[in-house]
């Protein structure tokens, strides 16, 4: 496949769900200290894959979770940040300079901070008190997010199934392989389509919420240069919506929590005002040997995963490098 190397991805995301028993170790930690207030802090990207974390524990249990924007953090600070939180990072470089200052902000609070990254030399490893280090440049980071929730709420006996569930993660680096390579034909079909198409309007909802807006702002945005409107499914029919007409290209994604008839809603509207509807459903995806009941949780880290195939055809249709910036890191801000 296109840019695809099959065994550095499987070595990546083998070495996500091989962080089990340190995180597990950390998060009945975490319950036998008595912690109780979890900050999910990201910049960018990172910031929007805590949204399915908080959206997990918002449904399932009465721990404070809340995902925050570093930067906002640290301008604004938390009246219930204190020596009983935790604050949780990720960083794929580790040099995230927004992530560093709101490290440095937690601590001086008292807070625990712990960082899932690839380097265990980098900033933001050496900055927080527990580093969990994958391979470099391994992402995204939902494998060790819901192994993290996951035995937090097990401890805390808001997640029955935890042990059946985090076994069966230990299956995600081959699965992950599998649906790329079954989305691969349908996604360079998209790109060719829309080779020349510079407006999309991108809805999600529920814990897709989060990859919905990570897609069409750090993707199509920042790495295509392209114009998008990103809207949540249960807000669609309260503003964005007048923006649709017969050829504006919606892209619907559609996940397997309790949300999706929100998106069914959002994704029968559509269809009836433009000719140009996509709908990339989890659903599509056979994910042998997990269980029905967990399918929804991995909806995020399953539509990346065939939304990467989507992004690698675009830069080759559009000619347009992924890496290519004329702003991030090139200008001081």
């Amino acid at each position: 496949m296109l840019g695809f190397n099959e065994p550095e991805v499987l070595s990546q995301l083998a070495s996500t769900v091989a962080l089990r028993p340190s995180i597990e170790e950390l998060a009945d930690r975490l319950v036998d200290e008595g912690f109780d207030r979890i900050f999910l802090v990201g910049a960018g990207g990172t910031y929007a894959q805590m949204w399915p974390y908080e959206h997990l524990a918002r449904s399932r249990s009465t721990l404070p979770v809340r995902a925050v924007i570093a930067a906002e953090l640290v301008a604004s600070g938390d009246a219930t940040l204190g020596e009983r939180s935790v604050a949780v990072f990720t960083s794929v470089s580790g040099t995230t300079e927004d992530s560093l200052s709101a490290i440095e902000f937690c601590r001086s609070k008292g807070a625990l901070t712990v960082g899932f990254t690839g380097y265990a030399d980098s900033p933001v490893a050496k900055s927080v008190d527990v580093a969990l280090v994958s391979e470099p440049k391994a992402w995204p980071f939902d494998p060790q997010m819901l192994l993290f929730m996951g035995r937090l709420l097990a401890r805390r006996g808001e997640f029955a199934d935890y042990e059946k569930f985090a076994d069966e993660l230990a299956s995600v680096p081959r699965l992950m392989v599998d649906v790329a390579k079954q989305a691969d034909p349908a996604a360079s079909t998209f790109a060719e389509t829309h080779q020349d198409t510079d407006y999309h309007f991108l809805v999600g909802g529920g814990n897709l919420w989060g990859f919905t807006y990570l897609y069409s702002m750090c993707i199509l945005e920042e790495m295509q240069w392209l114009r998008t409107t990103r809207v949540h499914s249960a807000e669609f029919f309260h503003g964005s919506l007048e923006l649709l007409e017969e050829d504006t290209s919606v892209m619907v994604f559609q996940g397997e929590d309790e949300t999706r008839p929100l998106t069914d809603r959002v994704e029968a509207f559509a269809k009836r005002i433009s000719r140009d509807v996509t709908v990339f459903d989890t659903r599509d995806y056979a994910l042998e040997g997990i269980s029905p009941e967990f399918r929804g949780l991995l909806a995020p880290l399953v539509l990346d995963t065939v939304m990467g195939r989507v992004s690698k055809h675009l830069e080759r249709v559009r000619d347009h490098s992924l890496d290519l910036r004329r702003y991030y890191r090139v200008m001081d801000y």
